[in-house]
């Protein structure tokens, strides 16, 4: 096999290889990837036997061919070079690559592909399409309430749901649950529920344009996602998703409002003062004015004003700062709403106007 590439081409493709492969052993077929030379393109394929992925860039083309490679060496050789063009040759089971523009070889051992894991034919799969900018603002929502507790493993995944012409999107580790729902499934074919694991989500985050479509497949044990050059696939997490609707509160007593930034920005000086291993923040709420406080500690203590809009009682709320900040991070508006019943009971965050999107948040034991 032997073809010559454009370096930062090629860069672009393998850095996502990297970030699928999850193994850096060199003797494992898995830290390879798979290439393939044939027609003037170049065919590119990378697992960690969950996640496929699959791309392909234009090459010249001498000798056609197969084989893999060690990516981490790859990657590591093409970001020690400058731009321009780059000769790949393999003999046996020597590759070299040889830039055209330095006096300079690298000399790498490859394995033989029919060792490469095999992908299923997406030939005959039932894509529909989604708008990638709704479907990436899902993800958003969502993807950083996943838990990473593995004994719940149901729960380190995003359910997605199809509701009549809604997917809802769910993400839940216990405390905390994050919910959004967007009319994007018209005319799509019904589907069971399914839990996708972060790693496919984050592809499509980091990589998937913000215009245009998204094609997508729900396939048995298997989620399916195409756009541009890139074909992802997924084995999906087994197991029952618990009925997250019982956690959301119908009818909240309560309610109070205030400008994103200002809370944002007040909860990032008082937990200067916060342990990081407790992250107990306090909030009273009393009418006009939210006084957030951190734990007495050795340290110290921090305690900042935000005004508010809210009509009751003073009540004082405690909870992890943490599961405040992620999803106003993510929430889409300069005024936020807060709403709840009792202390001890689930606090509902999402924007004060009409949203898609809510956040629901258990509040933490008070502290004498």
């Amino acid at each position: 096999m032997r073809f010559t590439f454009d370096r930062d081409a090629m860069i672009k493709e393998i850095a996502i290889a990297q970030e699928i492969i999850s193994t850096k052993n060199a003797m494992s077929i898995l830290s390879n990837i798979l290439l393939i030379a044939e027609n003037n393109t170049l065919y590119i394929k990378a697992t960690d036997i969950k996640v496929n992925f699959e791309t392909k860039l234009p090459v010249v083309i001498d000798e056609e061919g197969s084989t893999t490679i060690f990516c981490d060496k790859f990657m590591s050789i093409l970001s020690s070079l400058p731009s321009g063009e780059i000769e790949f040759i393999q003999n046996d089971i020597k590759v070299t690559i040889k830039p055209m523009t330095k006096k300079v070889k690298f000399e790498l051992k490859s394995m033989a592909s029919d060792k490469f894991p095999e992908f299923t034919s997406t030939e005959n799969v039932p894509f529909f399409e989604v708008p990638a900018d709704q479907l990436k603002q899902m993800i958003e929502q969502t993807i950083f309430a996943i838990s990473d507790d593995e004994t719940r493993y149901f729960l380190t995944g995003v359910l997605f749901e199809k509701k009549g012409d809604n997917l809802n999107m769910v993400a839940t580790d216990g405390p905390r649950l994050a919910f959004v729902s967007k009319p994007i499934c018209q005319g799509v074919a019904d589907f069971d529920s399914v839990i996708v694991p972060p790693k496919i989500l984050t592809m499509i985050l980091k990589r998937a344009p913000s215009e245009g479509m998204i094609s997508m497949a729900i396939v048995e044990r298997t989620i399916y996602v195409k756009f541009g050059n890139y074909n992802f696939s997924s084995v999906l997490i087994d197991g029952q998703y618990p009925n997250y609707s019982r956690v959301i509160p119908e009818n909240q007593k309560f309610n109070f409002e205030l400008e994103k930034s200002d809370f944002m920005e007040a909860i990032k000086r008082v937990t200067l003062l916060v342990d990081q291993k407790i992250r107990r923040i306090y909030l009273e709420i009393s009418p006009g004015m939210l006084v957030i406080t951190s734990q007495e500690s050795n340290i110290g203590v921090a305690r900042e004003e935000v005004p508010c809009r809210y009509d009751g009682d003073t009540v004082t709320i405690a909870m992890d700062y943490t599961r405040i900040e992620e999803p106003l991070k993510v929430m889409d508006a300069d005024r936020v709403r807060f709403e709840f019943t009792e202390v001890m009971r689930p606090v509902t965050v999402k924007p004060a106007t009409e949203a898609d999107y809510f956040h629901v948040i258990m509040p933490m034991q008070m502290m004498g």
